[in-house]
């Protein structure tokens, strides 16, 4: 499978992306102290991503 021209930049895949995967969201949540394995994966509240340059 060949790779959309958009990724394949000098960048690479590193460009900023609006929509998390949930592992990412699940990862941002507990590093904020908002998710228990007890909360379960659905349901997530949404989470924040901000360009940083």
């Amino acid at each position: 499978m060949s790779m959309h021209g958009s990724f394949a930049s000098t960048g690479g895949m590193s460009k900023h992306r609006n929509v998390l995967t949930r592992a990412e969201r699940i990862e941002r949540l507990k590093a904020d102290g908002r998710w228990t394995i007890e909360k379960g994966v659905t349901n997530l509240p949404k989470v924040r991503n901000i360009k940083l340059a």
